[in-house]
């Protein structure tokens, strides 16, 4: 399926990063290691590296990954883009300074809770967890993300799952997004900014 969407001339959510990660910049710190998770066509991990940190990208889309070497190349920077899916990612403990998942709400609940387990475990201690999404009320608008509530975000979910994290940032807010044909108009979204402790 994400191949089949990736299949286009254009990046199906453009070429520039989240308004959220760029509202994050100030956490962005040149050596840090970085993963993006389910980062498709790299717009979020060239970013990252533009700023100096050592970025590792995976996806499932061999079509995105393809996408996103072309615009790190045009970036002119370095990413470790890894083919992978979510189900068998190896979440290596505190291998990583910062954690990006923005967008990844494709996981029916039961994998969503492996993932967010993951990611905790995989920050090392300090490091930073920077989560962005839509929450149900996406449905009303129909501007991006999946028509399924099951799958969509409150801010009571994430702080249930995300506990053993200090959240500095939970919001949800509705905001325009022009982000690519992929994410275009009013949209519902909630933000995670959290930090592993020492």
């Amino acid at each position: 399926m994400w191949d089949q969407r990736f299949d286009r001339d254009d990046y199906l959510y453009g070429t520039e990063p989240s308004q959220f990660l760029v509202a994050q910049s100030d956490l962005l710190q040149p050596g840090l290691r970085a993963l993006t998770v389910a980062d498709g066509e790299g717009r979020n991990a060239v970013y990252m590296a533009e700023r100096g940190l050592k970025v590792t990208a995976m996806d499932s889309s061999q079509v995105a990954l393809d996408k996103a070497h072309k615009l790190a190349s045009a970036r002119s920077v370095q990413v470790d883009f890894q083919h992978a899916d979510l189900q068998h990612w190896p979440w290596s403990p505190e291998a990583y300074d910062l954690v990006a998942a923005i967008f990844i709400q494709f996981a029916e609940p039961a994998l969503r809770a492996d993932i967010f387990a993951g990611m905790q475990q995989t920050l090392a201690p300090g490091g930073w967890l920077l989560l962005h999404g839509f929450t149900p009320d996406q449905l009303n608008y129909g501007t991006g993300g999946p028509p399924c509530a099951e799958l969509l975000y409150t801010p009571e979910l994430l702080r249930d799952a995300f506990t053993g994290l200090e959240i500095l940032r939970l919001e949800a807010y509705e905001l325009e997004l022009q982000e690519g044909d992929g994410h275009a108009g009013h949209s519902a979204l909630i933000d995670l900014v959290a930090r592993k402790p020492l």
